[in-house]
């Protein structure tokens, strides 16, 4: 069964992309190569996801696109770098890859965010293809057009906004995933519910049980409710100039917290911690009810992620990273805090002092 939603961006067509759900992995690589009409595929994945689906990417996709390839990167996010990114382009380069090349992201946030990018500047754009295969990825990094590499003084630092051509989603995918890279996507779960969407955060409230038993319909209502909610998010204001920035939520300090632990904390492990820590900041600048901040951080908790900031890390060191993040306007930060479950509000720029005082335990 298949289903789809549509990006548009703007009234021209050329301006819109869809996302296409798929109940198999077997229908949704069918799709693809359908779609792409005999151009050549360049597929890039990492090594965790390859271990586990070698045989399917080569025998429902490649087999059936001669000239093809696939290039494979070490997981984690320490691949996502210019060193990375310049091995995979003198891959296709090497490969002939022309303007008729199509990119395939085939994994999870990394792999989208860097074979994006590569795309974005390889032949001055390639058409480039979202298969996200981490529920992080389906509910969130591979919709929405942004690419890009991290940088040592911060995340995402070099990219650009770039469209892909599509997403298609699998949600069967989501079954083989290790269980800690399961409960990184659900803290982008959580994030939506908690600016968005109160049915949806209710709904987590719940159905805890069978979503982290990864019921399948669950799943799917869960997956399409978050890339709906991103669709709207990001047809208001795709470069971020203002309504966008509500997926910032826990980001700000997330990505601070990420940072510092140089990696060894994972994406919605960190994004837990930052929104924890944004929602404390909510309730001390009178903004949100302890009430609230309390059934928030038992929700990230009962989804086995975490709330406290790392003992190692003073809050001094967490707040001097945020300065150095694309989210600084001089000397403050613009944070997204929290009005209430469902509510959240852009634009609040706090300095470093008064932020460093309100995220402290």
């Amino acid at each position: 069964m298949t289903s789809k939603l549509t990006i548009r961006t703007s009234e021209s067509a050329d301006q819109s992309y869809p996302i296409r759900f798929h109940s198999t992995f077997r229908s949704a690589a069918a799709d693809l190569l359908k779609a792409t009409r005999g151009r050549p595929l360049f597929i890039i994945t990492d090594r965790n996801v390859h271990s586990v689906y070698r045989n399917e990417i080569r025998n429902r996709i490649l087999s059936e696109r001669p000239g093809s390839g696939i290039f494979v990167v070490p997981a984690g996010e320490k691949t996502k770098t210019r060193r990375w990114k310049e091995r995979i382009e003198d891959w296709l380069l090497a490969q002939r890859a022309g303007r008729d090349a199509v990119v395939v992201a085939f994994g999870g946030g990394m792999v989208g965010d860097l074979a994006g990018f590569t795309a974005a500047t390889l032949n001055r754009g390639v058409s480039f293809i979202q298969f996200p295969t981490s529920l992080l990825a389906q509910v969130d990094s591979s919709v929405g057009a942004k690419v890009a590499v991290d940088h040592p003084l911060g995340k995402n630092l070099i990219g650009l906004f770039s469209r892909p051509a599509a997403v298609y989603i699998a949600i069967p995918l989501l079954s083989t995933l290790p269980e800690p890279e399961y409960l990184n996507g659900l803290a982008e779960v959580i994030k939506y519910g908690a600016i968005l969407d109160r049915s949806l955060f209710r709904l987590l409230e719940k159905s805890s049980g069978p979503l982290l038993r990864r019921n399948r319909d669950l799943l799917a209502t869960v997956v399409r409710r978050c890339c709906t909610l991103k669709k709207t998010v990001v047809e208001a204001d795709e470069r971020e100039h203002d309504f966008r920035r509500i997926l910032n939520f826990g980001h700000t300090i997330g990505h601070a917290v990420e940072l510092l632990s140089d990696y060894s904390l994972r994406h919605g492990e960190a994004v837990a911690i930052g929104m924890a820590a944004e929602a404390r900041m909510s309730v001390r600048l009178g903004l949100l009810s302890p009430g609230d901040e309390e059934r928030l951080v038992t929700l990230i908790m009962k989804y086995g992620l975490p709330v406290s900031l790392p003992r190692r890390m003073h809050p001094h060191r967490i707040i001097t990273a945020t300065l150095r993040d694309k989210k600084s306007a001089g000397e403050k930060i613009a944070y997204t805090l929290l009005r209430a479950i469902g509510e959240g509000r852009t634009g609040h720029l706090i300095g470093p002092g008064e932020a460093e005082r309100l995220i402290s335990p």
